[in-house]
């Protein structure tokens, strides 16, 4: 088993909580993992990509080459176009539809989605949406995470102990609103 992943959006929209939560899955399944933060983690609303990779066997790079990840995981449509190029030819897109304007020059939503559209294996998600359904605004990256869940190769149980493992400091309630927004993600994806 070999996942590359680029997890990318903006800061403050959840990329280290998505990245800890694969992490814990991988390693409940005795998966190898490395993972490289390459851009803009320390500041909100800049550019935030994560390249993780998972392999049964050892991994010897923490960063992706181009034309190599198998997901794009985007909390913000624009940064899945930024990246891409990392993508592999049968790569995975799963993004969500709500925009992060945070630039003067941002693109019109019908030009992103324009080109998104054109790529074979894309999952667009309302992520905000379904985490206000479930009165859980905050867990929009983990609504988005449940829709990635399907292409990861990793047993969804795996990644509903991650959460657990992850929010339990936070309390049972913090914990049940995140375990709700994975199924959330998970059921959309399952539906498309």
């Amino acid at each position: 088993m070999k996942k590359d992943i680029i997890l990318c959006g903006v800061g403050g929209q959840g990329i280290l909580s998505i990245a800890a939560a694969i992490g814990a899955a991988a390693l409940k399944n005795n998966l190898y993992l490395k993972q490289a933060e390459t851009h803009g983690m320390s500041q909100r609303g800049g550019d935030v990509v994560s390249h993780l990779r998972l392999s049964s066997e050892p991994i010897f790079s923490d960063l992706i080459p181009l034309g190599g990840a198998d997901l794009i995981l985007s909390v913000e449509p624009l940064e899945a176009l930024r990246y891409f190029p990392y993508l592999s030819p049968n790569g995975t897109i799963v993004t969500n539809n709500v925009p992060f304007k945070n630039i003067p020059n941002y693109p019109s939503e019908e030009t992103i989605f324009a080109e998104l559209k054109k790529w074979k294996n894309l999952v667009i998600i309302n992520a905000e949406e379904i985490a206000e359904s479930l009165q859980a605004k905050r867990s929009s990256n983990i609504v988005m995470l449940g829709a990635a869940v399907p292409f990861l190769g990793i047993p969804y149980d795996s990644f509903a102990a991650g959460i657990k493992e992850i929010f339990e400091r936070k309390g049972q309630e913090i914990v049940e609103t995140n375990l709700a927004a994975l199924k959330a993600g998970y059921d959309f994806a399952n539906k498309k």
